[in-house]
């Protein structure tokens, strides 16, 4: 499974939706992703990767897309 697919995949299980639902996917405009789900959210990613994400890639993590780009800074290809 590539990077993309699993990042994919925790958006998809997280907010129990589906792929076509992901392009433009923000926080906070929908009902599931909340300032709680946004957390789990954040935690599972670090924990998929093995990564650590610093409090302003927390903060700045605002949509699916802005993920991706900062998922790039930690080393994670997509």
């Amino acid at each position: 499974m590539t990077n993309l697919e699993k990042y994919n995949q925790v958006f998809m299980e997280h907010f129990e939706i589906s792929a076509e639902e992901l392009p433009g996917l923000k926080y906070r405009s929908y009902a599931k992703w909340d300032s709680m789900a946004h957390m789990e959210l954040c935690s599972i990613l670090e924990e998929t990767f093995d990564i650590a994400l610093e409090t302003i890639d927390i903060l700045a993590f605002s949509t699916y897309e802005k993920g991706m780009e900062i998922m790039r800074k930690y080393g994670v290809s997509m």
